[in-house]
């Protein structure tokens, strides 16, 4: 019964995490966004208390059920293990604890997020993984559905479903997201939970509260008959047959051993004492128990990703077969623009785990992965495919961790989150001799309006001029400059937010 509970809350726990992230409406988000909030890590930098106390007193009293039940990292690497289980059963063994490498890969993290090396912890952070998994890899399938569906519906005159664009947000990210996804899968087929106990930190942290859990799976030495069913079907390797002892540490309690035990020999329970383990004497000594020889692999070679990721943009776009339209390339901004709602640069950095939910909300396309080392991964505002506009806040009602707070419409219109730049160089009224005021026309703020390009001359050429102290930095100035590659204005971003 304890295993059929937890398969079925398992079940619902990852449906549902994954349509928060596959919802192309965003409507979803306010049915489903507590499933991302009640995350440990998440809830750890947003400095929501009552979601930590609750995963802590739930751990403390059923142990490590937040990794069989509420962690969709932990949840996706037993679906994996219980495919491979059906192909190849009873096919686990006892092994010990890898302490060196669970607590050096917690010490790594823990370093890493001190020193401000986000990327290193984005890398490491569960609930991440698995976010970019589904945002980088699976999120395009579905959107190729959705759009196969609204040109269905709209030849039967019906608008249920629109199209959106499919497109590659970041190569670094993509790359990162499917190596995570090899690994994942590779250790979860061979040895179960290997990834959970040896390398996951919030499995790490969990597993010393699991130490003193309340109920705990424990053995009736007398009933057992060695029959070693329970070691063999356990995804943790934690279970010793031969010594009545189970690691605590390691066990997430996903009742797989109780099922398989035919003798009523283990319980799931609060113990009045744990079983010690037990050896068998000879006269007065102990006898030996056999070393068990059997390693599992732990990291299967450096997953080669050598996929040839359509970089070769297949047939540019073509205006009545007239002229080529060239894609706009990103803008080099001394400093990367954060989204509204994060303050500062430097709070956005210590708080995103780059999980892509934001990136993957967004409805006008302007957020995306980074590929600089020291942001890699985390979300910044580019403008080539949409601008910021003014009465969006879908990425600050979305945001798990408190990278992004939330803030509302009126305060996102008045919020500065950079300054608009002219550049001479690549504007179409001086290069080309043709009238625009595209930017100035189309700027939200009314920061732009078109002067003279010579003061000593009202009847040339008009060009942009920026009223830095009105722009907000919402990039639809950027957005709509027909200038290519690189727009003839840009979005510079600001370290620290401010309000007009």
């Amino acid at each position: 019964m304890l295993r059929k509970i937890r398969i079925t809350l398992a079940a619902i726990m990852m449906i549902m995490v994954t349509l928060l992230f596959l919802d192309v409406s965003g409507a979803l988000h306010h049915f489903l966004g507590w499933t991302a909030r009640i995350q440990f890590l998440p809830a750890l930098l947003a400095l929501n208390v009552v979601v930590i106390v609750a995963l802590v007193l739930l751990t403390l009293i059923f142990g490590r059920i937040y990794c069989s039940v509420i962690c969709p990292l932990g949840i996706f690497q037993d679906i994996v293990s219980w495919i491979h289980g059906k192909r190849k059963k009873n096919r686990f063994t006892a092994s010990p604890e890898k302490r060196w490498l669970r607590y050096g890969v917690l010490v790594l993290f823990i370093a890493a997020f001190v020193a401000g090396i986000h990327s290193l912890v984005a890398l490491l952070a569960p609930y991440s993984s698995y976010g970019r998994m589904v945002t980088n890899l699976l999120l395009p399938i579905y959107q190729w559905g959705n759009n196969l569906l609204a040109s269905i519906a709209e030849r039967m005159n019906s608008y249920t479903f629109y199209s959106v664009d499919v497109w590659m947000k970041s190569l670094p990210t993509f790359i990162i997201a499917l190596a995570t996804f090899i690994i994942i899968v590779v250790l979860a087929w061979r040895g179960g939970r290997t990834y959970c106990n040896t390398i996951c930190p919030v499995g790490t942290i969990l597993a010393q509260l699991a130490r003193f859990s309340w109920f705990k799976v424990y053995f009736d030495a007398d009933k057992c008959k060695s029959c070693s069913l329970c070691t063999k079907n356990c995804k943790a390797s934690c279970i010793d047959f031969k010594t009545h002892k189970v690691d605590y540490t390691r066990c997430v309690t996903c009742g797989n051993c109780l099922e398989k035990c035919n003798f009523g020999a283990l319980h799931y329970g609060h113990p009045k004492a744990v079983a010690q383990p037990v050896q068998p004497v000879e006269g007065d000594k102990p006898v030996e128990q056999n070393a068990d020889t059997a390693r599992r692999a732990f990291l299967v070679g450096a997953a080669v990703v050598g996929a040839d990721i359509a970089l070769a943009q297949a047939a540019k776009k073509v205006d009545g077969g007239l002229a080529v339209i060239e894609d706009k390339k990103p803008a080099k901004r001394s400093t990367p623009l954060t989204p509204p709602g994060s303050v500062s640069a430097r709070n956005f950095a210590q708080h995103c785990t780059a999980c892509q939910l934001c990136v993957a909300k967004c409805p006008n396309g302007v957020l995306r992965p980074s590929s600089d080392p020291m942001r890699l991964m985390q979300p910044e505002l580019s403008f080539e495919r949409g601008a910021c506009r003014p009465e969006c806040v879908e990425c600050s009602t979305v945001c798990p961790t408190g990278a992004i707070k939330p803030i509302t419409v009126a305060e996102k219109s008045s919020t500065i989150l950079g300054h608009a730049v002219w550049v001479k160089e690549n504007c179409i009224v001086l290069s080309d001799g043709v009238s625009c005021g595209n930017c100035a026309r189309h700027c939200p703020a009314g920061a732009i309006m078109m002067v003279a390009s010579n003061p000593d001359d009202e009847s040339s050429p008009m060009v942009p001029a920026v009223n830095s102290a009105m722009c907000i930095g919402c990039g639809t100035c950027e957005y709509v400059c027909p200038a290519r590659p690189f727009s003839a204005i840009f979005v510079e971003g600001h370290e620290v937010h401010s309000q007009i």
